[in-house]
């Protein structure tokens, strides 16, 4: 939509109303076709709700909706780029060893079998020796990370180093454990 003003033509500003209202309509029409689109373009599925926001946000700070020929195609455009920005973003992300868990699960199993009381304490004693090969910043980052909790950022701060070698120190632990688990025993 335009104005005129003095033979120029002046672009309004469509309200924040209409654009509640097309993404509402766009919600209600393509929600599900949406999650059924990202499915298959997206790692790990529980993400796939926080992408469909991420759609719909960006899809309501649009200035000048009027200018889409059709909104439907637009949205499908909008989610597979935040879905790429999300694999990239993923890919850069250390995989993921979930220590505590692992631990506790072996207590638990050790708990009700002496034969796995004795495979749990070997297990803790190799994980032991693992984390004695890293260096000392390395192995701080991966403990300060996976049992205390604390972010990158924090890590950096405590640690004096900066956030990007936290990330490589944590990412360096994760792939040393990582190969040293599908080592076999």
């Amino acid at each position: 939509m335009t104005r005129t003003s003095g033979g120029i033509k002046i672009p309004l500003i469509v309200s924040s109303d209409s654009r509640k209202a097309l993404v509402t309509r766009l919600l209600a029409q393509q929600g599900a076709r949406l999650q059924r689109f990202l499915a298959p373009r997206v790692r790990n599925l529980a993400d796939i709700q926080d992408i469909v926001q991420e759609v719909f946000l960006r899809m309501l700070r649009i200035p000048d909706q009027e200018a889409i020929r059709s909104p439907e195609a637009y949205l499908f455009v909008v989610a597979q780029h935040v879905a790429q920005q999300h694999a990239l973003h993923e890919s850069r992300t250390p995989p993921s060893v979930e220590i505590t868990q692992m631990l506790s699960e072996l207590t638990a199993a050790a708990d009700a079998d002496p034969q796995l009381q004795a495979s749990s304490q070997q297990s803790l004693e190799a994980l032991d020796r693992t984390l004695m090969r890293f260096s000392p910043k390395v192995r701080a980052t991966f403990i300060l990370n996976r049992h205390y909790g604390m972010t990158l950022e924090e890590i950096s701060t405590h640690l004096g180093v900066s956030v990007a070698m936290a990330k490589k120190y944590l990412a360096k632990a994760l792939v040393q454990i990582r190969e040293h688990m599908e080592e076999p025993q």
